[in-house]
């Protein structure tokens, strides 16, 4: 795409919690709030967003909405994306989609600018780019420091996922609950469908006949196609925990070469977009407190797994913001791929969350 001082964005899902996130981003990343048209269903339709900076009215999607729209941000469900995104693209756009309904399509780029930016190389749009899982990105923020220098045989990923990653009606239904219990009122349970405060369960998509869940698919499929290598051997299980933003996974690895744990330390700290909390003595290590609101993956828990040979398996725990590195960020951060205005593999600046 031809690079451009003024580029007009669209927000499809602009009422969401990836959507909000996207208007923030944008408008504290120096874009013109002037050149963003908000998006959704009719429903949503002359709803005003105000948020710091900005301040918009919600039109209702259609094919000329389209018109005249550099990069169109899409975080509305994959059902959406598959309706509107060849609209999107025949009005000239590039989409960005969040969701997982282009992701395997051999066609469609799957990027993480900091990990393989070479998939847009060059890119004159329009078309379509897919952002991948949030749970696929934060644990390739970590981890592919390590395959870039020694490999990686094998990969054992269990998540810990936040309300966030099913979009702000579950974040407000646990908000209620902990209302609901401080009031001894019954739990309401209209969009989890369970106590979801004090509880963790497994994560509410789809189970297919193996017996995984449509999450963790997810992340072994995208993982192969982001690396292009389908030889490393991976497994992930995935809940949700009761955790209003910001993801957790704990990581096992086997290197395919040794490597000694400063190396592996220092591989993973000199990575854009990554940051070790790792401070033994003080028993500090990544916290989705202290991953929310802040653009880098937090790492730690970081140490030898005696299982295996020395310097080949390695443990690792992080926390990431799933509404920013885990979504929104990733996708603005690929349009400052596209735009050349912006280095996005070191677009590490710190966004924080509204009160």
């Amino acid at each position: 795409m031809p690079p451009t001082d003024t580029p007009r964005f669209a927000i499809l899902g602009a009422t969401g919690a990836v959507g909000r996130e996207l208007i923030d981003l944008l408008v504290g990343r120096g874009f013109d709030a002037d050149r963003v048209r908000l998006l959704a269903s009719p429903r949503s339709a002359g709803l005003e967003v105000s948020r710091p900076g900005f301040r918009g009215r919600v039109e209702a999607v259609n094919a000329d909405a389209f018109r005249d729209v550099d990069i169109a941000f899409f975080s509305a469900g994959g059902g959406v994306s598959r309706e509107w995104a060849p609209a999107a693209v025949a009005a000239g756009a590039t989409v960005i989609d969040n969701s997982s309904a282009f992701r395997m399509d051999p066609a469609v780029p799957l990027v993480i600018p900091e990990i393989n930016p070479h998939a847009v190389a060059g890119w004159a749009g329009p078309g379509i780019i897919a952002n991948p899982n949030c749970s696929t990105i934060l644990a390739l923020m970590a981890v592919t420091p390590l395959k870039r220098s020694a490999g990686i045989e094998r990969m054992v990923v269990s998540t810990y996922q936040a309300a966030s990653g099913a979009g702000a009606a579950l974040m407000a239904e646990l908000e209620q609950q902990a209302r609901d219990f401080a009031a001894g009122h019954p739990w309401t349970t209209d969009v989890s469908g369970r106590q979801y405060l004090f509880n963790v369960f497994s994560h509410d998509s789809p189970v297919g006949p193996d017996g995984s869940n449509e999450e963790e698919s997810k992340l072994v499929r995208e993982t192969h196609k982001i690396w292009d290598d389908d030889t490393v051997r991976i497994t992930a299980t995935c809940v949700r925990v009761p955790v209003l933003r910001a993801h957790c996974e704990a990581i096992n690895l086997t290197l395919r070469s040794p490597m000694p744990e400063a190396a592996v330390r220092d591989a993973i700290g000199s990575a854009g977009g990554v940051q070790i909390v790792d401070d033994r003595e003080a028993g500090r290590f990544p916290e989705p407190i202290l991953a929310a609101g802040r653009s880098d993956v937090l790492v730690g828990r970081i140490r030898a797994d005696r299982s295996q040979a020395p310097g080949i398996g390695y443990d690792l725990f992080l926390a990431g913001d799933q509404l920013l590195k885990g979504a929104a960020l990733n996708a603005v951060q690929i349009a400052e791929l596209l735009l050349g205005g912006s280095d996005a593999t070191a677009a590490n600046a710190e966004t924080t969350r509204d009160a």
